[in-house]
């Protein structure tokens, strides 16, 4: 649960979009030498507090420990104040160095990069979070099968779509846990397509370009399979 160079975003998304309540994990700071921070979800959101190293030992707020291990051990026992209004975090769940993540995430940021002719370490702070997307796809109609341009975004486990770009409430939100498949369909007169199978309708859609299909078929294949694993353990929650 160390991961070393983290950055502060990078350790938001992966706690956001993989994590859950009590997910946390150590990284170093990007302030001082003599500074890590522990980043902790807790509910919808990551709280980051600075352990100071000072020779032997860890100082974090008024407590010292002799070693990393015995902080995390002692906070797992005791909630953490994470916030002036008063939310409480247990660190119940080391967030492990070597975890599953979607491979699209640096294909969307480097791509995002060339768009845009601003360079990578531009864009880091700003960069879609692990597990995220949003983007313009063409979606057929239930009952007349014509065609019509929305705004989809994908957060957590929902696909939402809206009217346009600037419209504040989704025409539907699809809730993933209950998506069986995705994948590319050639059945219709379009290119680019792919298709989700839900258990009352499965919807068809459309990308501008093959590589923006891939990557929206890839990401959510990567929601879905973290979906059935989240089902497989005990006491699952779907909450992320």
């Amino acid at each position: 649960w160390y991961h070393d160079n983290l950055t502060r975003h990078a350790a938001e998304a992966l706690l956001l979009s993989n994590g859950q309540d009590g997910s946390y994990l150590l990284r170093k700071s990007n302030e001082r030498e003599d500074l890590y921070s522990l980043s902790v979800r807790g509910k919808d959101s990551v709280k980051h507090f600075h352990i100071e190293r000072t020779g032997t030992s860890f100082k974090f707020g008024f407590n010292e420990f002799s070693s990393l291990k015995e902080l995390v051990m002692h906070f797992a026992n005791q909630p953490l104040i994470g916030s002036e209004t008063g939310t409480l975090i247990v660190l119940k769940h080391p967030y492990p160095r070597k975890v599953e993540e979607p491979s699209i995430y640096e294909s969307v940021r480097v791509h995002t990069a060339m768009q845009t002719g601003r360079t990578e370490s531009d864009l880091v702070p700003n960069a879609p979070s692990l597990g995220t997307k949003e983007g313009y796809l063409i979606k057929q109609g239930k009952i007349v099968k014509n065609w019509k341009t929305r705004w989809f975004t994908l957060h957590r486990n929902e696909l939402k779509y809206f009217k346009d770009q600037t419209a504040t409430e989704p025409i539907r939100a699809l809730d993933l846990t209950e998506c069986s498949a995705v994948q590319f369909d050639y059945s219709q007169e379009r290119v680019n397509c792919f298709c989700l199978v839900f258990p009352l309708r499965t919807y068809y859609l459309c990308a501008k370009t093959g590589i923006e299909a891939d990557e929206w078929i890839k990401i959510l294949r990567w929601k879905l399979s973290q979906i059935r694993k989240q089902l497989e353990q005990p006491n699952a929650s779907l909450s992320s």
